[in-house]
């Protein structure tokens, strides 16, 4: 939950989640591009360059059920899903970064159980819509591996674990993906499982909107990682295909729209 210490204006003015909500329509055009060229791009490096054979898309699902077992396992033993607090913790932290990366300042932080909130004298979508797309866990390992493949050599290391036989190798560039998973899964299911609860973070901009920015901004940074881990997919070539698409969805739009009469 974020709290804010601005004060509140009484002059006539245009409610925002109403143009939020027009603004909220065009997004669904690149919203859809973006799904097509993204489904596009991953079936064909899964099904004709078998990217679904490859050990990053192994460890990352494998971590991804690993986590998805535990999340409904917590569900049915406990009634909620665990670690709650973790969570919550994750979420506030991630509203506060995001009012420091514009510039405020946030003067309380409180995490509990059964939820938490920052007060702080900022505030926009940016920062209320922030830990439902931006997956904090799973950039601060990113983060954390990144910074010690500056001291060590991750790439070529092996981390071997001893079993009754065989013995079994894994190199540290297969457990970040395997943690990846688990932290990418976390961020997902219990952004699915908050989204129905009626947020407050969602309605002070409007739902409608809020739930189509979440949706492309989640479908970008899902984007950004298929591009980093098949090499088979550039920046270049998935942009390509990214205008390629917006060019034929305006030829239908133009040809239905401006269809000479029969």
């Amino acid at each position: 939950m974020l709290d804010s210490e601005q004060a509140v204006e009484t002059e006539w003015h245009i409610p925002s989640w109403w143009l939020n909500t027009v603004i909220a329509c065009f997004l669904l055009v690149p919203a859809i591009l973006l799904t097509q060229t993204f489904f596009t791009a991953f079936s064909r490096v899964t099904l004709h360059r078998q990217f679904w054979a490859t050990e990053e898309f192994w460890f990352f699902s494998l971590g991804s059920v690993l986590w998805v077992l535990w999340f409904f396992g917590s569900m049915w033993a406990w009634g909620m899903p665990r670690p709650l607090r973790g969570y919550v913790f994750g979420h506030e932290l991630t509203h506060a970064i995001w009012v420091w990366m514009m510039g405020g300042v946030v003067s309380e932080f409180q995490v509990r159980r059964d939820g938490g909130h920052i007060l702080t004298d900022k505030n926009n979508f940016w920062i209320s819509l922030s830990p439902y797309f931006y997956p904090i866990y799973s950039l601060a390992l990113i983060a954390v591996y990144g910074l010690a493949s500056l001291f060590y050599d991750l790439g070529d290391s092996q981390i071997v674990f001893f079993r009754l036989t065989p013995w079994l190798a894994v190199t540290p560039l297969q457990i970040l993906f395997a943690v990846l998973g688990i932290t990418w899964s976390f961020h997902l299911s219990f952004t699915c499982w908050m989204i129905p609860k009626g947020q407050s973070d969602l309605s002070r901009h409007g739902t409608f909107f809020s739930l189509v920015f979440i949706y492309t901004m989640n479908l970008l940074l899902l984007a950004f990682f298929l591009i980093v881990a098949a090499p088979e997919i550039t920046w270049r070539s998935f942009g390509s295909e990214f205008l390629g698409n917006a060019e034929n969805f305006a030829a239908a739009v133009w040809s239905a729209v401006f269809r000479p009469p029969a």
